[in-house]
């Protein structure tokens, strides 16, 4: 039986008492010790999980530094703070056992944009593609670009001196950061720039911690120029935090900021930035290249950096065959056509112009040189994306080259831990070839992709990290990987930032690594921001890769069989999709509503992923469970349900409460299940949780009232009048708040059958189908009904039968049978999986007609193919498609009508379809334009 309790991991004591000196000084954000926000918060895109003791979400500058000085107080000496951006980080950068500063969920403001003068000024928790759509009136963007830019944010990518496709052009971050803001561990609010000579010599002469730092950086800088030039590789992506090389910037000006760029939180915590922008390229095009080999495509990198392209990115045989199957596949197809022989790599090579007239010169000379060329005998073909939307298309495939890894089957998943290294670009192919042969070695899978302009390929090998004996490989791979970086003259950290691995930091460094640690000390002298990342003092340890606690060790703990049952949630990878800023993207409603992290399918899963462990730690097994309670009547879980309910209400902590609290706010809309790239569908695993969780605690009135909506339905509908008086009124609008029904649509009142009938759809109701002739079979089709739109939305169906006449086609009706969406979402399992039989079986006899069958509502239809799929099987379950979906398939049969007003429409695509079937928006245009409608 599942405990009464599942426990908080507690917070310690002198935490709650940094939350009482917040309140104490004003603080005006937000703080949480909850247990659900601190699991949530425990992850990134790492591999690694870090449990923080508070988190605190600062509303201003001021709130952060009241934060700062607050932990300056004796008694908080020993708290650690780390910053927190975007929560994409690859390393672990913003995970600690500390206080986490998330500045992203309040601090988000773009505070001002000077468009003459080509800058912007933005508060750190900006996101980057949030910037770019506010400068993109003017003209302008913010480079570089990045896979993870609708959800990276400023602070982050300063924090990481983030660099991206394009860097080769545009540089990293740092080359576009003007001025920062900075608050120091004092609480010092420090505003940096580019300094004179001057100013610099009068901000040394300073007695407070300012001066300090200035003095020790332009110190290193004078006694250590010569030994830096001779360490710092010459590489695009230089050693990222602390960056030596450039304490000076290309004019020679002292720049604090080139320090800051990079530090990963550990020097201080960037609030605002004032960064140059730049004029949009107003012309763009993409030359896809298809080879023999992945090789084949890494070695004709050097000769098409000889063209003068923006960029050069690459792409393996893996990630190329993963966005074959994804919905992204759709809109970029025709640029990768088959070849005899399949292509097992691509070079996406981008050229920029200020007209269409220099692109056209551009590529004409390109395409001169590919028919002239000789030196690669591995090329199949290449295509040219000329105009703006195909080429985001084909970089949005690119971006996505992380998820589509993410999606791959099985427990051995495409991680990050040596994903990001640089060499100089001449080498790239050689030691590729060599890092390849290494992962054989080990009997490893991987991915690649990359910037083979820059000497950059985000290499993901396939490790299940549940599996003890694989997690070894971390330590063994990583000591390889540094060793053949190092006979490359490469970095380990290429753009991803050190994180935790930064143990290797002192292997790179070498003699300069004193020189960080007297940086870190001037700034931090208590080893107290961000700890045991880049640098760390004498008499401290950086962490180590296999002395941080992962993902893959708490997940080992849940039973296998468990895990296999619950792959929607723990293949979550951290990628943070969901995180997408764009309010104008379905993904993901709550979360763009709440800014609230639980509120996403990343959080809930990390959620289910903890829930299932403390019920494992309970020795409780949910399937087990599940199929008990399956057998229990309701009034023996009465009990239990009244006890646990009241305790509830007096205030008895169960860690099931937070995580129902993540649950209840879905709205079960599946653009998870579409758009998530390692497909987390919370609404599936939802349910599974809801199921049990009210086997514990009764429910409201109102799951009860939707789930048995599809079966009243008919019944209600015959005393529509009385019904819609009564939900009309102005006390059945009270009666309705009660079940917390605020918004309750009213029945049309149509007898749907008979009103087909009055039309002159008599056959449509009880015709023998087959009787009908294999050409009548063709021309004619079945549709199946829900409860919403044949009682709620009566004339849309009749609508549609209106228009498969007109189109020549002879619709039929199905009999009304429930559909159980309404049981499924609400966790009523056992029911949805009878109903789901009972249904499949009637409609999977209507098919045996020959004739094909189509479904109204979307979220409906789909359910068909998921939801019953799940339950019934793979091949059990019937086939019901899209309206768009069958008229699609039947273009050629469509009687053209007359057009009775402007041939232009806009389509509202239904969340669920647009994010669950690739051909929903272009299958309309496709009907639409057969019939001469745009």
């Amino acid at each position: 039986m599942i405990p009464r309790l599942l426990e908080s991991l507690p917070v310690e004591s002198i935490y709650l008492d940094f939350i009482s000196e917040l309140q104490v000084r004003g603080f005006e954000g937000e703080v949480s010790a909850r247990f659900a926000d601190r699991t949530v918060f425990s992850t990134d895109n790492s591999i690694y999980q870090r449990l923080p003791n508070l988190v605190v979400f600062p509303k201003t500058v001021d709130d952060v530094v009241r934060i700062t000085s607050s932990s300056a107080d004796p008694r908080f000496s020993a708290l650690a703070l780390t910053p927190r951006g975007g929560g994409t980080g690859t390393n672990g950068q913003a995970l600690s056992d500390g206080i986490v500063v998330d500045i992203s969920r309040n601090m988000n403001r773009i505070l001002e944009i000077n468009v003459a003068e080509r800058w912007v000024r933005v508060e750190a928790g900006v996101v980057k593609d949030q910037l770019n759509a506010a400068l993109k009136p003017h003209g302008l963007f913010f480079a570089p670009e990045l896979s993870t830019s609708n959800r990276a944010t400023i602070g982050g990518m300063i924090s990481t001196d983030a660099s991206g496709q394009g860097s080769c052009l545009y540089g990293k971050t740092r080359n576009h950061v003007l001025e920062l803001s900075t608050v120091l561990l004092d609480g010092t609010l420090w505003h940096s720039r580019a300094l004179r000579p001057t100013e610099l010599e009068i901000l040394k002469c300073r007695t407070d911690r300012v001066g300090a730092i200035h003095r020790v950086i332009d110190a290193i800088y004078r006694n250590k120029k010569d030994l830096i030039a001779s360490i710092f590789p010459k590489l695009n992506r230089c050693l990222t935090g602390y960056d030596l090389a450039h304490i000076r910037d290309e004019n020679g000006l002292f720049n604090l900021n080139n320090i800051l760029c990079g530090s990963e939180g550990t020097l201080g915590m960037v609030v605002e930035a004032k960064l140059n922008v730049l004029p949009i390229p107003r012309c763009s095009a993409l030359v896809n290249i298809r080879y023999k080999t992945f090789d084949n495509a890494l070695r004709d990198a050097p000769n098409l950096m000889a063209l003068s392209a923006s960029s050069i990115e690459t792409i393996d045989s893996k990630v190329l065959g993963l966005a074959r199957q994804d919905v992204i596949w759709l809109g970029v197809k025709d640029f990768f056509p088959e070849d005899e022989v399949p292509a097992m790599g691509i070079n996406l090579v981008e050229f920029l112009a200020d007209s269409v007239e220099e692109l056209n010169v551009i590529l004409n000379r390109v395409e001169a040189y590919f028919q002239d060329d000789t030196r690669s005998t591995g090329r199949c073909g290449f295509t040219m994306a000329k105009d703006n939307a195909s080429v985001e298309r084909i970089w949005g495939m690119r971006k996505k080259a992380v998820g589509l890894l993410g999606n791959t089957k099985g427990e051995k998943r495409p991680i990050p831990f040596v994903e990001d290294t640089v060499v100089p670009p001449e080498h790239l192919a050689d030691y590729i070839a060599e890092f390849r042969a290494l992962l054989d070695s080990h009997k490893v899978d991987y991915g690649m992709f990359g910037h083979v302009d820059a000497g950059v390929l985000h290499v993901r090998p396939f490790i299940d990290m549940k599996d003890l004996q694989q997690e070894k490989l971390i330590r063994l791979i990583s000591e390889e990987v540094v060793v053949l970086t190092k006979k490359y003259k490469g970095l380990l950290w290429g753009e991803h930032g050190k994180g935790i691995r930064s143990e290797f930091s002192p292997d790179f460094f070498g003699p300069l690594y004193a020189c960080l640690q007297e940086i870190k000390a001037v700034f931090d002298p208590e080893n107290r921001l961000n700890p045991g990342k880049i640098v760390a003092p004498d008499d401290a340890r950086l962490l180590r890769i296999d002395s941080v606690p992962t993902r893959g060790q708490l997940d080992r703990v849940v039973p296998p069989h468990v895990r296999a049952a619950f792959t929607e949630a723990l293949h979550c990878n951290g990628n943070g999709a969901c995180f997408n800023y764009n309010q104008d993207d379905a993904m993901c409603p709550s979360w763009k509503a709440t800014r609230d992290r639980r509120h996403s399918p990343k959080g809930r899963a990390s959620l289910l992923r903890e829930w299932l462990r403390q019920l494992a730690m309970h020795g409780v097994d949910p399937l087990a469970e599940t199929a008990r309670l399956r057998k229990e009547s309701v009034i023996a879980k009465l009990p239990i349900r009244l006890t646990n309910s009241v305790t509830k209400r007096f205030g008895r902590y169960d860690f099931s409460n937070e995580v129902f609290e993540a649950m209840d706010g879905c709205l079960a809309c599946k653009s998870c299940a579409g758009q998530c790239p390692v497909k987390v569908d919370v609404p599936e695993f939802r349910a599974k949780f809801l199921e049990l969780y009210y086997s514990r605690y009764l429910r409201s009135p109102k799951d009860y009232l939707i789930a048995s909506l599809e079966s009243m339905l008919p019944a209600v509908s015959k005393i529509s009048t009385l019904y819609n008086a009564l939900i009309g009124s102005r006390v059945g609008r009270k009666v309705l708040r009660v079940f917390n029904l605020v918004e309750t649509p009213v029945l049309t009142g149509i007898d749907l059958q008979t009103e087909l009938r009055r039309r002159g759809f008599s056959n449509a109701i009880s015709s023998d189908l087959n009787q009908l002739s294999p050409l009548e079979k063709s021309k004619s089709v079945i549709v199946v009904q829900d409860a919403f739109t044949s009682y709620f939305e009566t004339r849309l169906v009749l609508d549609l039968f209106e228009l498969l006449r007109e189109l020549g086609f002879t619709p039929f009706l199905a009999p009304y049978a429930e559909n159980g969406k309404p049981l499924h979402v609400n966790g009523f399992l056992k029911r949805f999986q009878r109903v789901a039989a009972r249904t499949a079986d009637k409609l999977v006899q209507l098919e045996k007609s020959g004739i094909n069958l189509v479904g109204i509502d979307p979220s409906m239809t789909l359910a068909y193919r998921a939801e019953y799929v799940k339950v019934l099987g793979e091949n059990a379950g019937p086939s019901v498609q899209l309206v768009q979906e069958w008229l699609a398939d039947h273009v050629a049969d469509l009687r053209r009508v007359p057009a009775t007003r402007s041939p232009d429409f806009f389509l509202l695509p239904h969340c669920s379809e647009k994010t669950n079937v690739p051909s929903a928006i272009t299958d309309w245009q496709k009907v639409f334009e057969a019939l001469g409608l745009r």
